[in-house]
């Protein structure tokens, strides 16, 4: 099985599951300073736009993005070569870096702008408001906080502890750091659904073939729908995964594949 992987995949591979080891062995985490900030972040450096494509959260993480790495990647470094598939590779994980900067830099915004308008008129039912449009995951770690602010909404000391809940939510949602090969890989899969668009593929859930041309499409409109929804709670960057296809797609046109050549 191991036998069909080409030098870039396996070498890609390897830095992936390398990288997600050795913090549990030097009691450092990588993404705190190697993952993507928020460009305004004190802590952004603009090296992040390619180091946090290379670092997962975890082994289930890691799992899915090498898994699709693995199954797609080899046919594609072939039909490429490898030095144009990791220029492919590391094109389309900045390119998607970069755009989900644009987009969390205009979501950041209206975050501090919500956090702004709260603060210069602070009351309860703005409170409620912007926590459950914004920080939709600290309404049950706050419950007894808000609970006891809606009992007593002209209390300065609630009306300040507000505030100062408010300034946390935007601090720590500007201090997230985005990592992943997603942006990568979600390009990897349109390049494969372009070059090879009649190749069969068998999910295993639902466990039936399926055109990569189809799945293409669907994991396409999935992440539009998912990153237009911007569910509170979901930390998945769906604009990432679109970036990474976008700038796939770009680069394929601007390659200019032989189409006779898809299969």
């Amino acid at each position: 099985m191991f036998a069909r992987l080409t030098p870039v995949v396996k070498n890609l591979l390897l830095i992936n599951i390398a990288l997600l080891l050795i913090p549990s062995f030097l009691n450092f985490e990588l993404a705190q300073y190697f993952g993507l900030r928020y460009i305004f972040a004190d802590s952004f450096k603009p090296f992040q736009f390619i180091t946090y494509m290379f670092l997962h959260s975890g082994f289930g993480h890691l799992l899915g993005n090498m898994f699709a790495l693995f199954i797609f990647g080899p046919m594609l470094e072939r039909f490429w070569g490898s030095k144009r598939f990791f220029i492919f590779y590391m094109v389309t994980g900045v390119g998607a870096g970069i755009l989900y900067g644009v987009v969390n830099f205009i979501e950041m915004q209206q975050l501090e702008s919500a956090a702004e308008q709260y603060i210069q008129n602070p009351n309860y039912e703005g409170f409620v408001s912007f926590i459950q449009d914004n920080a939709n995951y600290a309404y049950r770690q706050w419950y007894d906080f808000i609970d006891a602010y809606g009992e007593n909404p002209s209390n300065q000391e609630y009306i300040d502890a507000s505030i100062q809940r408010v300034k946390e939510v935007v601090r720590f949602q500007g201090n997230v750091p985005l990592i992943g090969a997603s942006g990568a890989v979600f390009g990897i899969l349109l390049a494969f659904g372009m070059l090879f668009p009649n190749t069969e593929l068998f999910l295993l859930f639902p466990p039936i073939p399926i055109k990569a041309k189809y799945l293409v499409t669907f994991y396409g409109l999935y992440e539009l729908y998912a990153g237009i929804q911007n569910v509170p709670g979901d930390n998945v960057a769906h604009y990432a995964h679109l970036g990474g296809m976008l700038i796939a797609f770009i680069l394929l046109k601007i390659w200019q594949k032989d189409n006779t050549r898809f299969y």
